[in-house]
């Protein structure tokens, strides 16, 4: 039984030799590198990215969310909303739908920068990673709090525009589409549908990285 155990340890040991492990160049660590610098990311340079600003709604959202199917918008969620229901949280954790973190009104953090990492703190509870994506809630960045998402190493993500219902435009390479349902400021989730059906839609690290990656569009 050793001997067998040795020659199997052998064998693993021959083939880590021969075929070293790569080293890791995920989306994760690309995207890093971005932060090196306090930017603001608002397009890319392939394909569409459609993203979510959820802060509202409770069934209507909860029922979306359900009958959403691969390829998945990218959500940004508010961490209020996200206490408020819970239930939602663990759908979307189940779904493994992309999120980022949802924050508030860019000046909010010149005040108080512990805002933003109690809300890292919320998200890395809700969803056990940290954000690699930040959005403000009018996707205003002021420098002080750019400087900051580059100390936490989260980047931070405006969009090429905001839709807010009614005529689609043509498609444009690279775009990063930013749609609310908040409050004060929702698209309605049937004409978010009618979106959904005009392109077909990539995850943000492809568009931003140009990722030739071939996919359907979102189901109504």
């Amino acid at each position: 039984m050793r001997k067998k155990l040795f020659i199997i340890f052998l064998m693993c040991f021959g083939l880590i030799v021969l075929f070293p492990p790569s080293p890791k160049n995920t989306p994760l660590t690309s995207v890093f590198r971005l932060t090196d610098k306090p930017i603001t990311i608002t397009h890319g340079t392939y394909g569409s990215a459609l993203t979510v600003n959820i802060s509202f709604g409770n069934e209507e959202i909860g029922q979306w969310i359900q009958e959403l199917e691969k390829p998945y918008p990218f959500l940004f969620i508010d961490m209020d909303w996200a206490g408020r229901y819970p239930e939602i949280i663990r759908l979307i954790n189940e779904k493994n739908i992309p999120t980022g973190l949802l924050g508030n009104e860019g000046t909010a953090y010149e005040k108080d920068a512990t805002i933003l990492l109690n809300q890292l703190e919320q998200y890395e509870d809700f969803f056990s990673m940290k954000p690699l994506w930040f959005r403000t809630a009018d996707e205003v960045f002021p420098f002080f709090l750019r400087s900051l998402l580059v100390e936490v190493e989260v980047n931070a993500l405006s969009s090429s525009f905001k839709w807010q219902g009614g005529h689609i435009p043509p498609m444009t390479e690279g775009e990063i589409i930013s749609v609310s349902h908040q409050r004060d400021d929702r698209v309605s989730l049937i004409e978010l549908n009618k979106l959904f059906e005009s392109r077909d839609f990539h995850s943000v690290e492809d568009v931003i990285f140009g990722l030739s990656v071939k996919t359907k569009k979102i189901p109504k």
